[in-house]
């Protein structure tokens, strides 16, 4: 089989694996480490708050459109060239984040970086899977899930220790070292499979490309910036809106009438794929769903520093990688796929609905810890039992077409997952604010009583009676604002663990559904 061919042993798969986990992190991490980093961007370039946004939003979009189309330029290219390629892409790229002068000049780097980056990480699953033999593919997808899982979370406190330590740029220049290292071990090690021949020029789906970059380029664009620009009151969001919409329409037709697609859709028709596929986006959701609510909370209402907020999720990420071989091993004793995905959204429900009961405006850093090592187990349950059903009955190159699909529905999945909580807090804090205003009538004695109290401590301070009691109404505004802001971090919360709870029938009933379908890797082969 073609796939066996490329099964490495020894040294050499050790070395192959390093590599490609060192590519994936590069990519992963990256996403999130400019965030803490923005505030210095835009006092050093001159940026405004929205200018600098786009630094985040341009990788995003590089992102997701480079991802589907990985499997088709990995045959065009060869998967070691394009694989070397790529990463030499997001390291020049790197430095030049790091040199640029104005705004604008960095956010077209990130974009490229993007584009560069976004092959690394589905490449790298598709390297490591196709690595090891059919029986320990579970093992692999475990060994490639810590670099997924634990990325997110480094970014922030690495991005916060250099911004705090050194400055912005150098958040970029760490990049390069690594990204020569791994272009190296890439032309040294990796092998590429030989899947047919190249597509000539006159074969080549442009028309497909360009409505895939159409299509989810201004998807990643309308997520990233609804929320923003108050979504569809705003003209350009409905254009963007619209512009995916006809964009998906005509790329569906094409990709399905083309005899050679740039996205083989036809592999979906892979049962397990489709499940699979499904399952990753609510993967992303999740995943980066809670990893962006919890640094949010702490910093906003907290008042907690950026590098504070990463640190908390530390021990939640070292116990999802303690989870991974342990994972890895039972799907290779035969343990099923969705029973594991249904007890780890079990358990994201139980940290969800934790973090519900627990918030309050001056929550201890002590009362997120065993909620968020139960987050931690609960992605470890996710993530690996999904990726490996995913890929478990392809072979060939269908294994990096499947990587390509269930690598951006996560990405996707993790882009709706914050547009919609952004949302939601948006609203939700708004209408707690309503209702709790509702409540402070001139007439209730309390509220007089909390009134009075406040006025009489800032008169204690030496204010003027009239300056206390605008003080006074300040001070109660602040605590009303305080606590509707608390009340819609909880509903993010609910409305999570809402979502995961209604997702466990689903996993069991496919499980019943496609019982013959869902076997470890090994069964397919």
């Amino acid at each position: 089989m073609q796939q066996q061919s490329l099964v490495e042993y020894g040294s050499r798969r050790v070395i192959v694996t390093i590599t490609a986990i060192i590519c994936a992190l590069l990519e992963i991490v990256d996403t999130t480490i400019v965030n803490v980093a923005l505030p210095n961007m835009s006092g050093n370039l001159g940026a405004t708050y929205a200018e600098v946004g786009w630094v985040v939003t341009a990788y995003a979009i590089g992102n997701v459109i480079i991802v589907p189309m990985t499997s088709w330029l990995s045959q065009q290219f060869g998967r070691r060239n394009y694989f070397a390629a790529s990463i030499v892409i997001f390291t020049i790229c790197s430095f030049l984040c790091g040199n640029a002068t104005g705004i604008w000049e960095l956010v077209a780097f990130r974009f490229f970086q993007g584009v560069g980056g976004g092959a690394l990480l589905v490449t790298s699953q598709t390297i490591i899977t196709e690595s090891y033999p059919p029986e320990k593919r579970g093992m692999a997808q475990a060994i490639y899930g810590m670099g997924v899982i634990v990325g997110p979370t480094l970014g922030p406190p690495i991005g916060g220790y250099i911004t705090d330590h050194a400055s912005w740029p150098y958040i970029f220049y760490i990049n390069i070292p690594l990204g020569i290292i791994a272009t190296y071990l890439t032309l040294t090690y990796v092998r590429s499979p030989k899947y047919g021949e190249k597509s000539h020029v006159n074969d080549v789906d442009w028309a497909g490309i360009l409505f895939l970059i159409l299509t989810v380029g201004s998807l990643q664009y309308v997520l990233e910036k609804g929320q923003e620009n108050d979504w569809f009151s705003n003209e350009a969001i409905r254009i963007f809106t619209g512009l995916a919409f006809v964009g998906l329409i005509c790329f569906l037709w094409r990709e399905l009438s083309f005899r050679n697609p740039i996205v083989e859709l036809r592999v979906l028709k892979n049962g397990n794929l489709r499940v699979g596929t499904g399952l990753s986006f609510v993967l992303g959701f999740g995943l980066y769903g809670s990893t962006f609510i919890i640094p949010l909370y702490t910093q906003t209402l907290l008042g907690w520093t950026a590098t504070q907020s990463g640190l908390l999720l530390i021990p939640a990420t070292i116990t999802t990688a303690f989870m991974m071989p342990i994972i890895g091993r039972l799907l290779q004793k035969g343990v099923s796929q969705p029973l594991l995905v249904a007890i780890g959204m079990a358990l994201f429900c139980i940290y969800s609905f934790w973090g519900y009961r627990i918030l309050t405006p001056d929550t201890g850093k002590e009362a997120f810890f065993w909620m968020l090592i139960v987050r931690g187990l609960g992605m470890g349950l996710l993530f690996i039992p999904i990726t490996t059903l995913s890929l478990s009955s392809l072979k060939g190159k269908q294994i990096g077409q499947g990587a390509a699909f269930t690598g951006m529905m996560r990405q996707l999945g993790g882009s709706f997952g914050v547009a919609v909580i952004t949302l939601m807090l948006d609203r939700r804090n708004q209408e707690h604010r309503n209702d709790l205003v509702s409540l402070l009538r001139v007439d209730d004695p309390a509220v007089n009583d909390r009134v009075h109290m406040l006025q009489a401590g800032f008169m204690a301070h030496g204010k003027d009676a009239t300056t206390a009691l605008n003080m006074a109404y300040k001070a109660l505004d602040y605590t009303v604002t305080r606590q509707a802001n608390v009340l819609s971090y909880m509903d993010g919360f609910l409305y999570l663990g809402i979502l995961f709870t209604l997702c466990i029938p689903f996993v069991l009933l496919v499980r019943q559904k496609k019982g013959a379908m869902v076997k470890p890797p090994e069964g397919a082969h």
